[in-house]
């Protein structure tokens, strides 16, 4: 029996509401009935990037202008073996009809109302949950009260994750912050992460942890929390983030960072080829500021984790 994956590429395509299309898979196919994200099998030999444009145009009569790899995920199907190479369109020419009778529909993570989906796609809907900036408290540097103001006016401009990272805070002050960061984030609608105290992460009912490259080294078992991340320097790392069932990860050094000035960066390039394939969401972290996003899209990253640039004042 050939038990080799059957290479396919998947689109998310998003509009700038945070709508995502889905299309019903018609009579006659494996799966009939279920929703999936619009794709399908690449040709041998064919890019995946030409295959994605290939099967939209053939099937919802689109041309596709922006779309950016993101996760890729395999999945034992009773019929086949699947390589789903997953990625975000972002801009398109034409309106996206169904070409091959089957129905489409715009749905949001938030509120899906079409079922079933096809199996495959339970961990993507969770990825899609995440926004694309991650922002990192340095409270320790500015001050509580500062970084609070700061959090408040990042909160009332749509930041929706953070992690509160304050190495050096003393117990008592570190209480305070994580609370009062929770109860201000919760209010609008955002998740928070606590780095490395899992106990104290419980202890405030955080969304969930951020784990070390340390801890994640000798990790034996998931944190019971609701959301896991984790700090990670190579591919390897990322395996092993996927291996527990991490949730997402930042990868970095990319640029060069003053909090770890003699870290070798790993560029662009460098950021691309260890998160090549990788079945979870990848933020770049290390010397990232907004103007960044782009790029980090175009290199894979589904979106950048910052330390300074998530709390610059914004006119």
């Amino acid at each position: 029996m050939n038990t080799a994956a059957v290479e396919v590429v998947a689109a998310v395509i998003e509009r700038p509401d945070g709508c995502f299309l889905l299309a019903q898979r018609p009579e006659g196919k494996a799966y009939a009935g279920y929703w999936e994200f619009p794709g399908g099998k690449v040709e041998p030999g064919e890019p995946l990037a030409l295959a994605l444009a290939r099967e939209l145009h053939e099937e919802l009569g689109i041309d596709v202008e922006r779309a950016y790899p993101w996760i890729v995920r395999t999945y034992a199907y009773p019929h086949a073996n699947v390589r789903l190479n997953f990625f975000r369109v972002r801009a398109w020419r034409g309106e996206a009809h169904g070409r091959e009778t089957q129905q489409l529909s715009w749905q949001h993570v938030s509120a899906l109302a079409v079922a079933p989906l096809l199996p495959a796609n339970g961990p993507v809907m969770r990825a899609l949950q995440l926004p694309s900036e991650y922002a990192i408290t340095r409270a320790g540097e500015i001050g509580i009260e500062a970084q609070l103001n700061l959090l408040d006016q990042a909160l009332a401009r749509g930041l929706g994750l953070i992690q509160v990272r304050e190495k050096n805070m003393q117990a008592s002050d570190l209480n305070r912050f994580a609370a009062a960061v929770i109860e201000k984030a919760r209010a609008c609608g955002a998740k928070v992460l606590i780095n490395a105290d899992i106990a104290l992460a419980r202890r405030l009912g955080a969304d969930g942890v951020h784990l070390t490259s340390a801890q994640l080294s000798c990790l034996e078992q998931r944190p019971e929390l609701d959301w896991c991340a984790a700090s990670c320097h190579s591919a390897a790392d990322l395996e092993r983030a996927v291996h527990f069932g991490i949730d997402f990860a930042v990868l970095g050094p990319v640029g060069a960072t003053p909090t770890h000035p003699d870290a070798q960066p790993l560029g662009w390039e460098g950021f691309a080829a260890a998160t090549q394939g990788t079945a979870l969401p990848v933020f770049a972290l290390g010397g990232m500021a907004p103007e960044h996003m782009e790029t980090a899209w175009r290199h894979g990253a589904h979106g950048i984790a910052m330390l300074r640039g998530s709390w610059q004042v914004h006119s």
